[in-house]
């Protein structure tokens, strides 16, 4: 299963800030959906408090994420860069490079076979 992080590196795209009731308002609305209801007092409070304290440590960890995304994208072009120039063909080499293909690459006359005599043979 992707994590959130996997979704923002794969898609390119942060998810919305969570609000600050969103959380402890789905969370009711899943308790009553299983017969339990969140009525008012001291548990429901502690509830609600622990509630936007992980909205708030997600929308930090989120911009947290975002921040380093940015930063690692930055270095990723800069490393790109410096591989693309230290591998690039040099401007001189390559013109070389090219003459001296364009040197092999020009038709040769073919050369003429010179047949070998054969060897005199003396008898003794």
């Amino acid at each position: 299963m992707p994590g959130i992080g996997d979704v923002l590196w794969q898609t390119g795209k942060a998810m919305k800030p969570i609000d600050k009731d969103e959380l402890y308002e789905h969370l009711s609305g899943f308790l009553k959906g299983k017969g339990v209801e969140l009525k008012e007092g001291a548990y429901t409070k502690g509830i609600q408090k622990g509630c936007t304290l992980l909205v708030e440590a997600i929308n930090l960890s989120q911009k947290g994420i975002s921040r380093a995304k940015d930063e690692v994208d930055k270095k990723l072009d800069a490393m790109r860069q410096v591989i693309h120039e230290k591998t690039a063909p040099k401007a001189k080499a390559a013109a070389q490079t090219s003459k001296a293909h364009r040197a092999k690459a020009k038709p040769q006359a073919p050369k003429a076979k010179v047949k070998a005599k054969p060897a005199k043979r003396s008898s003794v």
